[in-house]
């Protein structure tokens, strides 16, 4: 078990890092490289460990390919892979896949001499979800959160089941957070929930005025509006770092002042 104390902030760490073939996890990856860490990529391509997050198989070999490429030692993992359709591999991948990224690799962690681990939500955890989605996923049961996500899809076009997705995953790094396995380890866990971010997916949607009056009006973002992607990677940086010696079990968002603005009077939620 790790304590309190922890290596110099300079001294290079490895870290496994998913969805690092684009967007935040890249970025992330960047930033980490850039002062001097080693990166352990983790993605359905263009990566050290090709993995599909939304299968049993995928997440079944992760260990054995990780523990290869990284020699058996890993500081900090950080679950960036996610999917944002309406369909049920959005469940898979954002709930099932991250929580068995983190469940499979801990033993890694135990290795390090100031483990951390982090998990992207989104500013979206607060919108509306379908409960029988979030129930079925903290309750670890990946076929019955399929049928209600199959269910969603029939009955609405499945559009709150992104939002699901990262209610799920806040509420298991809250409860995750202060188990033994993890803050009896000396292991950090937390998510950083990003607000609007810009990427190819919404760059048409913010060049259209109208489209992003409508965003904005969904995530209301007053301090310097949508941000890209090294905003939330700097967050992950520091929250896996080893100066984190007591920041856990906390969904932070980086939304530019969203949460503050649509809920004023509410402090946790």
């Amino acid at each position: 078990m790790s304590d309190n104390t922890h290596p110099a902030e300079g001294t290079p760490r490895t870290y496994v890092i998913t969805g690092v073939a684009s967007g935040i996890g890249k970025t992330t990856a960047a930033i980490l490289s850039a002062a001097g860490h080693r990166i352990v990529g983790v993605d359905v391509r263009d990566a050290d460990v090709i993995a599909d997050l939304s299968t049993a198989e995928g997440r079944s070999g992760l260990f054995s390919a990780v523990n290869e490429a990284s020699e058996g030692h890993v500081d900090a993992i950080i679950a960036v892979a996610g999917v944002a359709a309406p369909a049920p591999i959005t469940i898979r991948v954002n709930y099932f896949g991250a929580v068995a990224t983190l469940e499979t690799l801990r033993p890694l962690l135990l290795r390090s001499d100031a483990p951390r681990a982090a998990i992207v939500s989104s500013f979206s955890t607060l919108q509306d979800v379908d409960d029988a989605v979030v129930d079925a996923c903290l309750a670890g049961d990946e076929s019955s959160a399929v049928e209600a996500a199959e269910a969603a899809v029939a009955r609405d076009g499945g559009m709150t089941l992104y939002a699901s997705s990262k209610r799920a995953i806040s509420r298991w790094v809250r409860r995750a957070a202060i188990r033994p396995e993890w803050a009896g380890a000396g292991i950090p866990v937390n998510a950083v929930g990003p607000g609007i971010v810009i990427s190819p997916m919404t760059q048409p949607m913010l060049d259209d005025p109208e489209q992003r009056a409508g965003l904005l009006r969904m995530v209301p973002m007053p301090l310097h509006g949508p941000s890209d992607a090294t905003a939330p990677g700097e967050l992950l940086a520091w929250l896996t770092g080893p100066t984190n010696t007591h920041v856990t079990g906390q969904v932070i968002f980086v939304d530019g002042g969203a949460d503050a603005t649509l809920r004023p009077h509410d402090i946790f939620q």
